[in-house]
């Protein structure tokens, strides 16, 4: 999503994070419903159109939300209307944008339970372990297979210890079709990070880095960043040059570290 959408999102997303804070735990529930009506939109492709018609005024559109989620709670009924009032580039972007905010309110939820840092660790540790189960992969990512199915393999997969913020991500990106189930998971937790006010640096190295080594790349990548830093590591002996850093969009080899931590030192010193 970029451009319009991105800025309709981003606009709503503001008005909206207060009502999260305010309901605490409960935003969890405003999620939830929000990905009801992502799941009714994605059936209803004339409903899709006329929403996101630019030609209908915006009230006419909110007016259209409210009546359809006249069962729904007040703050979902409003932010789905403030969405749909906005300009869109694409039909599929508002769905995107409302789904976005589900998950948005998903963590709002855990964060005001103390559990973000959790959630976001969980979330990582299972895009980790899925990495060389191609065939669970495979079966979360198999739309033949009833929503009940495949959120019921997610339960099955985080057996009873996870949080449950990181049980409902998970549950939600299995019964989702708009991404991949670890896309969507390692995407909340960049949410995740963000929510926190830190970048996710998704490290890939030939060997297990130490808690020693993990600081120190911490430490290089804030330099350079200007902002506190996740660091997420999974272990790939193919790794040519022993270390592989994204941030974001960017790509990070071992020799432009190297030459960071030199300019940091410089700096200091």
């Amino acid at each position: 999503m970029r451009g319009t959408s991105r800025g309709s999102l981003q606009g709503v997303a503001d008005r909206f994070e207060p009502v999260l804070v305010a309901a605490g735990t409960d935003a969890a529930g405003l999620g939830e419903e929000m990905f009801s009506f992502v799941d009714a939109l994605e059936s209803s492709g004339s409903l899709r159109r006329t929403l996101t018609d630019p030609s209908l005024p915006g009230e006419a559109k909110a007016g259209l939300v409210r009546s359809l989620l006249r069962g729904a709670r007040g703050p979902v009924a409003d932010v789905v209307a403030d969405l749909v009032s906005q300009r869109w580039s694409s039909e599929h972007d508002l769905t995107e944008g409302i789904e976005e905010l589900g998950l948005w309110a998903l963590l709002a939820s855990a964060d005001a339970a103390g559990e973000l840092e959790r959630v976001e660790e969980e979330l990582f540790q299972l895009t980790r372990a899925l990495v060389s189960e191609r065939a669970v992969r495979q079966a979360l990512a198999d739309t033949t297979a009833s929503s009940e199915r495949r959120a019921a393999l997610v339960d099955q997969i985080l057996g009873a210890g996870a949080a449950d913020g990181t049980r409902r991500v998970a549950r939600r990106a299995a019964v989702s079709d708009r991404r991949r189930f670890v896309e969507t998971l390692t995407h909340v937790g960049d949410l995740a990070a963000a929510r926190r006010r830190r970048l996710v640096a998704s490290v890939t190295s030939r060997t297990e880095l130490t808690p020693a080594q993990r600081d120190r790349l911490a430490s290089i990548l804030e330099g350079a960043y200007g902002t506190q830093v996740q660091v997420n590591v999974s272990v790939d002996p193919a790794v040519l040059g022993g270390l592989r850093v994204q941030v974001g969009a960017d790509v990070v080899d071992a020799t432009v570290l190297s030459r960071l931590d030199d300019a940091r030192r410089r700096l200091a010193g």
